[in-house]
């Protein structure tokens, strides 16, 4: 495989921002700095010393994680995990953090084999403290009549009133709890419910089909599904019972169904044999009555599970990811603490839903004693004011989003800072997808020029981040500021090796507590390893095609996903360098690329959706043509360019350029369901001008 031969951009190693000095020295990592300077007797200069020490000898790192952020637990006892259907690696020594004796790879290394703690617990460990200040904030599209605000006393007795219920009707540790719900509060107390109990949880979003539902719920076998009545999306609202007495009909392992009736107050009819139907208002009621409040939190071991996240399944069935308890809470913790600098009693937002690992992500705030925003509806209705409204209204610290919303908000010309004092906001979050040099100008210049804008990197695999932003080190234009502490991020080019200022596979050579434990349904754990470790021998190989540099001590760039690399003419391609280039045009309104196979090489295809007075004439195809030759290179031109309505992505936003190409070199999609808009893949379908 040959290298790039993409021109280096003019604008490489731009710094976009700089901490100033006051902000460095009162973060949360400065004063874990300080610390870990005193704890190893040693002193420790900045990010790049602290990270090098955090993989050198990750098992005190983790350790001293652990302490710094109070996690609430004890490291009495060996836990062994119960048997319940997935490979889980054996625990082995009963040390201190963890078992990393050379003999063991990377994959099956087990971390903390003698804690054990509860999630929920230390979701709710602050609810004492403030009791009647809120734990969570609900808005819902332009409605302010549905805002709700959840004190962290009510957040504490809601969770107690339906872990009791839950009890009663026979859950216990291990077993699977599934919501089809939106992103309200109840989402976030059944989930803590669940884990109270040693239970699983699980989840997708009301806007998944039926089909999408049961490839991922009918894998994973839930006792207990809970679902509401429907969600509001762009002004209209969807009623969901018609979708939930499919999937009951389709899922025999439920006993127990909990409907949320969230667009009436009224208990919907639902046809349900074999089921035991309840509304999740009368468990409330009830128990209110009955005034019991008290909440036992079952002790699980480090590693048990905790959550069964699904991948977007584009290329067959979605891979049921399980992930513990003490893994995801770790390095959550670390990752809202250290890295975007939450502090007790800052605010939380992150535009998600519940079939993205954001929200699993947003949740854990509360173990910071962090007050979490939650929002449900379209972030565009009835216009691009109405998240920027929510910054200022609850004061929000800590702003996450999806790039695309970005490249939206610019093309809007919506500027949030000349509408909104935005004062509260110290952070903004980007992930998804490639966040575009461009965008990083319209976040300093049109939201807020003082502003750490963290572009995160990770996914679905480890419920977290590999390349993530920190609030010591500068912003570069274009960049990732560098690999997350406790992860030996490396970029291998083509040989395998490590290499720097060249495009390759991101990798990481180390252990790491959030690893997941294992696929749900694979016992041997050989799904598992041919996932992540079968391309390099004891290395986790990701799946992204990215750079990292030296002239930011280490940032990332990153250029796609390998497996959508085009390669004409055997030279490997990021797709996000062409997106680059094309999205920004104001005639675009997004763009796909893939490689055709044409001859004996791949040719590179372009497809454009055009803004509504806009045509692809032979002047728009000469404009983004050259603007990819100067900017990329000769072979970065696409040879063909066509224009489609509607740019095909997943629910959680990404581009699917293996679908699309599947679609031209007339192969089946295994998965439409796994698309938002699987409709627009007809637009690719049979395109004479593919086979000239």
């Amino acid at each position: 495989m040959a290298a790039s031969d993409a021109k280096t951009p003019k604008d490489e190693g731009v710094i976009s921002w700089q901490p100033s000095k006051e902000r460095i020295q009162t973060s949360l990592l400065y004063q874990f700095m300080v610390d870990v300077s005193r704890c190893q007797n040693r002193l420790f200069h900045d990010y790049h010393q602290l990270h090098h020490w955090s993989v050198a000898d990750s098992e005190q790192f983790w350790a001293t994680v652990w302490d710094f952020c109070d996690v609430k637990g004890t490291n009495i006892g060996t836990g062994e995990a119960p048997n319940i259907g997935i490979g889980i690696a054996e625990q082995h020594s009963p040390i201190n953090q963890c078992d990393t004796s050379s003999a063991i790879p990377a994959k099956d290394t087990v971390w903390f084999p003698n804690a054990r703690l509860n999630f929920a617990e230390n979701l709710l460990k602050s609810w004492q403290q403030h009791p009647q200040e809120d734990a969570i904030v609900f808005y819902c599209e332009d409605d302010d009549a549905l805002t709700q605000r959840i004190s962290w006393q009510q957040l504490y007795q809601h969770t107690a009133l339906v872990a009791q219920y839950l009890t009663e009707q026979g859950v216990q540790q291990g077993d699977v709890v599934a919501g089809y719900l939106p992103n309200i509060p109840q989402t976030v107390i059944a989930m803590l419910a669940t884990a109270s109990l040693g239970a699983i949880w699980t989840s997708t979003s009301p806007d998944f089909g039926v089909e999408s539902v049961i490839e991922r719920f009918g894998q994973t076998k839930p006792k207990v599904l809970l679902a509401a009545d429907g969600y509001r999306y762009s002004g209209k609202t969807h009623s969901c019972i018609n979708l939930i007495q499919q999937c009951l009909a389709q899922l025999p392992s439920v006993e127990l169904l909990i409907i949320i009736p969230y667009l009436s107050t009224e208990m919907p009819v639902v046809t349900a044999t074999k089921v035991t139907l309840i509304s999740w208002i009368h468990i409330i009621q009830q128990g209110t009555r009955e005034a019991s409040f008290h909440l036992e939190f079952t002790p699980i071991p480090f590693n048990h599970p905790l959550y069964i996240l699904y991948s977007s399944g584009t290329t067959g069935k979605p891979k049921c990811i399980v992930h513990s308890c003490g893994g995801t809470l770790l390095n959550h913790l670390k990752e809202h603490q250290l890295h975007c600098n939450v502090k007790p009693r800052d605010r939380l937002f992150y535009f998600t839903t519940c079939g993205w690992m954001m929200w699993n992500w947003l949740v854990t705030g509360l173990a910071s004693d962090a007050t979490i925003i939650l929002y449900e509806g379209s972030p565009f209705y009835p216009n691009g004011d109405r998240l920027w409204q929510l910054v200022d209204n609850e004061r929000v610290s800590l702003f996450g989003t999806s790039a695309k919303y970005l490249e939206a908000l610019e093309k809007q010309g919506y500027q949030p800072r000349h509408q909104h004092n935005l004062s509260s906001l110290n952070t903004l979050c980007s992930t998804g997808s490639v966040l575009a040099p461009e965008q990083f100008d319209f976040v300093y210049s049109h939201i807020k020029s003082d502003l750490q804008l963290a572009s995160i990197s990770g996914g679905t695999d480890i419920c977290g981040c590999f390349v993530i932003g920190n609030p010591l080190t500068p912003v570069y234009r274009g960049e990732c500021q560098g690999a997350a502490l406790g992860m030996a991020v490396e970029v291998f080019g083509p040989n395998g090796d490590p290499v720097l200022n060249q495009q390759g596979e991101l990798v990481c050579t180390n252990s790491f507590p959030n690893q997941p434990i294992g696929f749900w349904g694979d016992p041997t754990g050989e799904r598992y390893h041919h996932a992540y470790w079968d391309t390099y021998p004891n290395v986790w190989h990701h799946g992204d095609f990215v750079c990292q540099h030296t002239h930011s001590q280490g940032g990332f760039t990153f250029l796609g996903r390998s497996d959508a690399v085009l390669n004409p003419g055997g030279v490997r391609i990021g797709t996000a360098e062409i997106y680059r280039q094309v999205n920004p045009l104001a005639e675009i309104v997004d763009s796909i690329v893939i490689g055709q196979q044409w001859g004996n090489d791949v040719r590179v295809v372009l497809f454009v959706q055009l803004q509504a007075d806009q045509v692809l004439d032979d002047a728009l195809r000469q404009t983004i043509n050259a603007r990819i030759r100067q900017h990329c290179s000769p072979r970065h031109v696409p040879a063909v360019i066509l224009a489609v309505t509607d740019i095909p992505r997943t629910k959680s936003g990404k581009l699917v350029e293996l679908a699309v190409k599947d679609v031209v070199e007339n192969r089946e999609v295994k998965n439409l369901g796994a698309l938002a808009n699987p409709l627009a893949l007809e637009a690719f379908k049979n395109r004479s001008e593919l086979r000239q």
